[in-house]
């Protein structure tokens, strides 16, 4: 379970998120969506523990995490391969430059070809589409078994058969327990995959389930506190009917 109370996080004068407070059970799949600017990465990134929060707490209990950034965190002009860059996933096990034994080159293998990336293992990652680093992150995720997983929109560049493909992975994570927290901006997504939902707008407006926390009303509200001062380049929010 992730405990949150009071939690705020300010990037030097701006408060860019406060006043959340809740928990986030075991085997929860949750949505996290807002207007540009409205808090979404910064509570991924304050449960992750990549940012510090000014008041309040993020407890974990311990769980281990995956974080996937957004792909413009990512530096792709490092010089590795696709196959290189899933190896990290097992970093837990071997450490960051360890040794990679028949068996783990098997579950690269594997992770490749569940995201359809086995064609391309030995491409450097800066030849990729964005569609293919995608795939190729969400592939380092497979192996690294992680109890919390932290996506900041995961299906980026991605058509709508690769993000059901995608989806399903996530279907297959809750029956195993791992808890799933996911910043998007497509409602369609959310509505399809996510049976609960979480919509911050500088602060938490609603967090529940999926079909009663997205009335236009609340999208409404959330588009109104989207002021200039509140932009961190978060994408836009999409509105499906």
């Amino acid at each position: 379970m992730i405990e949150i109370h009071q939690l705020c996080v300010r990037y030097g004068d701006l408060v860019a998120l406060s006043d959340v407070e809740g928990t986030i059970a075991n085997g929860t799949s949750l949505a996290v969506v807002g207007p540009n600017g409205g808090g979404k990465s910064t509570l991924l990134k304050a449960i992750a523990g990549v940012v510090k929060p000014c008041a309040g707490y993020v407890h974990t209990n311990g769980a281990r995490m995956a974080y996937l950034p957004q792909q413009s965190a990512v530096d792709r002009n490092v010089p590795i391969t696709v196959s290189d860059l899933v190896s990290f996933g097992l970093w837990r096990e071997t450490g960051w430059f360890g040794a990679i034994d028949r068996a783990r080159r098997g579950r690269i293998d594997d992770a490749l070809a569940t995201v359809g990336l086995a064609a391309v293992a030995r491409r450097r990652i800066d030849a990729l589409s964005a569609g293919q680093l995608q795939r190729a992150l969400f592939a380092r995720l497979l192996l690294d078994e992680a109890e919390i997983v932290l996506l900041d929109e995961p299906f980026t560049a991605m058509d709508a058969a690769t993000s059901a493909q995608l989806a399903a992975l996530f279907a297959e994570w809750r029956t195993q327990g791992r808890t799933i927290i996911a910043a998007l901006h497509d409602l369609g997504e959310v509505r399809e995959y996510f049976p609960q939902t979480l919509v911050v707008a500088g602060r938490p407006l609603a967090w529940g389930a999926t079909d009663e926390v997205l009335t236009p009303q609340l999208v409404a509200s959330a588009f109104a506190f989207a002021t200039a001062e509140h932009q961190h380049a978060e994408p836009h929010l999409h509105v499906h009917p």
